[in-house]
């Protein structure tokens, strides 16, 4: 059994399922508007455990998943989707030790997902023009404690990226397909490339700019989330759906003259479709 020591995250939440966050340490407290709880109630309690504020309000204390954490950043914009954030670190290939550059840091969201995921050995180093945008992405990595995985640069990468041979590169801007060459001298060679857009014409400019600029494996698509009702008698779909939120598109770096698989539907399956196992 585990137990919540001083410097671990928690998650309170109640019955009315708003939550708080916390770093636990002794004289501490957290004021809510169901009383007040102080930390010295929570260090020492095995996770899961029923702790009540001084007006007896009960909260569950929880180890907040990534997932927790990315539905409730601090946000000024619009924040990629959990279900897109989870494909896209399936795609890069990011995990421990790894070195990834964003691009267009926003709130910080996937920028926090990276940081998690490469964990204390890895290196994210995130890029954005606005300084708005990255106090508030900084305050959001500093209030879950990753804070020291990221550097945040804030300038236009039109003049391009300090870094090279990084593992992987991702874009979250309104012209990806204008700063390719600059993500190519960046990118190590054959490593992946993402990007996320709103619109289809957008995917056109960025397929275009990607085959002329020695990227190949090329895919484009969508995420859609369903979720179903957790009642046994009446298990079926709830009435709405997380769809349409972006289209992601993916790519890998190739040596200059190196002739790429075809790109067209008919000529090549989809990444998805394995013939063959290993």
């Amino acid at each position: 059994m585990k137990f919540v020591e001083p410097g671990d995250q928690v998650l309170l939440l109640g019955s009315d399922r708003k939550p708080f966050f916390l770093r636990a340490a002794e004289g501490g407290e957290l004021q809510t508007h169901h009383g007040v709880v102080p930390h010295l109630s929570i260090i020492g309690q095995p996770w899961g455990k029923e702790v009540r504020s001084h007006l007896g309000y009960a909260f569950l204390i929880l180890a907040p998943s990534l997932h927790d954490v990315l539905l409730y950043l601090r946000r000024q914009s619009q924040i990629i989707f959990p279900k897109d954030i989870g494909y896209i670190l399936l795609r890069l290939s990011v995990g421990p030790g790894r070195t990834i550059v964003e691009a267009g840091t926003g709130s910080g969201g996937l920028t926090t997902a990276l940081a998690w995921s490469v964990g204390g050995q890895g290196r994210v180093i995130s890029y954005d023009r606005r300084e708005d945008m990255q106090n508030l992405a900084r305050q959001n990595l500093e209030r879950i404690g990753l804070e020291s995985q990221v550097t945040l640069k804030l300038r236009d990468i039109s003049a391009g990226f300090d870094e090279t041979d990084v593992d992987a590169l991702f874009l979250d801007l309104p012209d990806p397909h204008l700063v390719l060459p600059q993500a190519r001298a960046a990118l190590r060679n054959g490593a992946p490339l993402g990007a996320i857009v709103p619109t289809a014409n957008q995917v056109s400019e960025l397929i275009e700019a990607l085959e002329r600029n020695d990227f190949g494996f090329i895919e484009v698509c969508e995420i859609m989330l369903r979720f179903y009702k957790i009642i046994p008698a009446r298990f079926r779909p709830v009435d709405r759906m997380v769809a349409h939120t972006g289209y992601l598109i993916f790519a890998r770096t190739l040596m200059p003259g190196a002739v790429p698989p075809a790109n067209d539907a008919e000529e090549a399956e989809p990444a998805g479709d394995v013939a063959d196992t290993l």
